[in-house]
């Protein structure tokens, strides 16, 4: 340690002060002394400090609450502890409380060049802690400000969505082929569906992943809203488990969801007949306890043999590519008396 410092060396010993303020005196050190912990704390709270060393075995105060006490500082320096004790047990502790360094006691030189290099080593080590401290910081700030940026793409994302959806509902309002408006009012959902994922991960503190007990409530509300009339009462029933799936699977889910619950809604019940749609996601631990389970069921017509679900096709097709995006199928219980769509997949 060849660049002069500015040092408080804390010791009740008045003959070791002396030393440490000379020899360190001649190498170009300003040593400051304290003749105990509390004298040491008060001395390091009013200077300005490179380096502080504190002994062990002092009255009233001892080297470790010292220590303790200055730690307490803002802007602490390192602190170097010193010890007449060879017990490991000592230095341990004094590194646990947050010591750089410590040197054992000694006469003459030799113990001030063990000090001198433990003083050059405290320094270095303060010096990779501030570093890594400050890349912390640094990361930190950056992941703040990544977020808030996807957080304000999904929010622009959920905006334009919203908009796309209003521009295809005026455009169903406009025309006069049943199927046609049917087609559109059916596009007008699935961009709901993938709106809805946007927005939980704007209005949440998790812009990677989507609670999906929540998401697949607000897809239910909407559902819920679009199907059931006075004339066809139709009761959309939810259990989920609150777990957490990565926003690309839970647009897949959420689009498989909205599809299946539309085809029940549409297809299992006739007109003028009330009729229940159940929706169950949970973690699946009887297959693989990475997996979840997916049921959608209703207790209407069900499938003859091998029948699909009716429609223009595109409806399944859009089930079959959601399911293969999640590594998975969907399949048909025929043990059920309406339809039971079934889909496990990992988490």
């Amino acid at each position: 340690m060849h660049e002069p410092r500015r040092i408080l060396y804390i010791d009740d010993d008045a003959g070791t002060r002396r030393l440490v303020q000379k020899l360190l005196g001649r190498r170009g050190h300003q040593v400051v002394t304290a003749e105990d912990g509390n004298d040491g704390i008060a001395k390091a709270r009013e200077g300005d400090f490179d380096l502080i060393a504190v002994d062990h075995y002092m009255p009233g105060l001892d080297g470790l609450a010292t220590l303790e006490a200055l730690k307490q500082l803002p802007g602490m320096p390192p602190v170097v502890y010193v010890t007449g004790s060879e017990e490991s047990a000592v230095a341990v502790a004094a590194l646990k409380a947050g010591a750089y360094d410590y040197v054992v006691k000694s006469v003459g030189d030799d113990f001030v060049d063990l000090l001198e290099r433990a003083f050059a080593h405290a320094l270095e080590t303060g010096r990779l802690v501030a570093a890594k401290e400050e890349a912390e910081r640094q990361l930190i700030a950056a992941n703040e400000r990544l977020a808030a940026l996807l957080r304000e793409v999904n929010h622009r994302v959920a905006n334009s969505l919203q908009l796309v959806s209003t521009m295809v509902t005026m455009q169903a309002r406009l025309l006069a082929d049943p199927g046609a408006k049917a087609a559109l009012a059916d596009t007008e959902r699935r961009i709901q569906a993938i709106a809805q994922v946007h927005r939980r991960l704007y209005t949440s503190g998790d812009v990677e992943s989507v609670e999906m007990d929540e998401y697949l409530a607000a897809i239910v509300e909407e559902l819920q809203a679009t199907w059931s009339s006075p004339v066809s009462p139709r009761v959309i029933r939810l259990e989920a488990d609150a777990l957490k799936l990565h926003t690309d699977k839970a647009v897949s889910l959420g689009i498989i969801v909205t599809e299946l619950v539309t085809n029940a809604c549409k297809y299992a019940y006739a007109d003028g007949q009330p009729g229940e749609v159940r929706i169950r996601f949970h973690r699946d631990p009887s297959v693989d306890a990475e997996k979840f389970r997916l049921e959608v069921e209703d207790d209407g017509c069900g499938l003859v043999g091998d029948e699909k679900p009716k429609g223009t096709g595109l409806g399944s097709k859009l089930i079959a590519a959601m399911a293969r995006s999640l590594s998975s199928a969907v399949d048909y219980d025929n043990q059920h008396k309406g339809c039971r769509a079934v889909l496990i997949a990992p988490l």
